[in-house]
């Protein structure tokens, strides 16, 4: 009599069972803000002085007191002038001063009238053709970031954006969590590295590993350390030779293929002996054979072997738990509201990813081939439709989309 099987675990339940195991390390250490582009921050950086750090003018122009301007037209004497750098003296009373942007308002004046409302109508003399309104066009002292805030929150992953913003506050380093240590090997007799063997000499069933290169680049995307492991021969004994060494100084373990039932798939059964495996198989399409487990003080995940399916499975999964496994705070996968311009109507019981991309009229056109051997579609797509199980698609329906950009970012 047979074993029953189990019912394929949800995507979501398995994404926040394996969220539930990424303890990032304790380690931290300190990288130039030049080179700390997506690395998440160890602590919460706080700003020890205002910015900017004294009122200054946004435009180029005139400062002034605005009760010396009761009417358009008024002429005023020149009495400084001011470029950013520089030290403003007093306003005198009744005159202006020549101002150009980022240069500190001097004591006195409360507002800046932009040099095109102005004209210089003798040497030292200046007509103010607008009447100003107290506060126009200065920047006040603590607008962008006031002294004593948190300014980038802990775990908060580094744009390039926020390096220009630990800059302004005179950070020329910050403290992250140290980069992720990551094993990296594929299962497979039938796997050939493009440049062994030239194309016309590939034996019948043979194939060009193409997992390696693109698993490899999204590692590195995510800041991960990569020890590449090669190809793997479809045996027990390999494999657990690779996995024993692999465990070895590495946070995690990454492989493709050998998860599956076949029998030549060895990968799971080695994990169990040296370790343990955590879940097996998720209620997704493409990408059902998913392993995730320990092996020594390594984590390990498992992706499927076809090309599409271990591409959306890292996407959907690897890259969210090694974003929290590397320190970093916003994790969440963000969807947008899309028009279908194709239709779809055999509905699966899983929960299915389709390779879609948007069209000049905003809708999302279907690749024809949806196999996930197929990774052409992940090539001329520049997305994934999130459709429900048991779901039908018409055209025109609004649809769950993800973007490429936010998934390999």
């Amino acid at each position: 009599m047979s074993t029953p099987r189990l019912p394929l675990m949800p995507l979501d339940q398995a994404l926040g069972e394996l969220l539930a195991l990424a303890t990032p390390p304790s380690e931290t250490e300190w990288v130039t803000t030049f080179q700390a582009d997506g690395r998440a921050l160890a602590r919460d950086l706080v700003s020890a002085l205002h910015v900017p750090a004294h009122d200054n003018s946004s435009m180029d122009g005139y400062a002034l007191r605005c009760t010396d301007v009761a009417e358009a037209g008024t002429v005023l004497p020149l009495s400084q002038r001011i470029a950013a750098g520089s030290l403003a003296m007093p306003l005198a009373a009744g005159s202006v001063a020549r101002i150009f942007t980022g240069a500190p308002i001097p004591p006195g004046a409360d507002a800046v009238v932009m040099q095109e409302d102005c004209a210089v109508t003798a040497p030292g003399e200046i007509c103010i053709r607008t009447v100003p309104v107290a506060g126009q066009w200065i920047r006040r002292a603590g607008e962008d970031v006031a002294s004593g805030t948190i300014v980038l929150s802990k775990g908060e992953r580094l744009t390039p954006a926020a390096l220009g913003l630990a800059a302004s506050i005179g950070m020329h380093q910050v403290p992250v969590v140290r980069r992720l240590r990551v094993a990296l090997f594929c299962t497979g007799d039938e796997l050939v590295m493009p440049g062994a063997v030239a194309p016309q000499d590939m034996r019948p069933g043979s194939i060009y590993n193409s997992n390696r290169f693109f698993l490899r680049a999204l590692l590195l995307r995510l800041g991960c350390e990569v020890s590449d492991f090669g190809i793997v021969p479809d045996r027990l004994d390999a494999t657990m030779r690779a996995l024993q060494s692999a465990a070895q100084g590495h946070d995690l373990i990454l492989t493709s293929g050998g998860v599956s039932v076949g029998e030549e798939d060895h990968v799971k059964a080695a994990v169990q002996a040296l370790g343990s495996i955590r879940l097996w198989q998720i209620a997704i399409k493409p990408g059902k054979p998913f392993a995730c487990g320990r092996v020594e003080n390594s984590h390990f995940i498992g992706l499927p072997g076809n090309p599409v399916s271990s591409f959306v499975t890292f996407l959907l999964l690897v890259r969210p738990f090694l974003l929290k496994l590397g320190g970093a705070r916003q994790i969440a996968i963000k969807s947008v509201a899309a028009n279908a311009h194709f239709t779809w109507p055999r509905a699966d019981k899983r929960r299915e990813f389709l390779r879609v991309r948007r069209n000049p009229e905003g809708g999302l056109d279907l690749f024809a081939n949806q196999s996930s051997a197929v990774l052409t579609s992940a090539v001329w797509g520049d997305g994934l439709i999130d459709n429900p199980p048991g779901q039908t698609i018409g055209y025109g329906d609004v649809v769950r989309y993800l973007p490429f950009a936010e998934l390999l970012a």
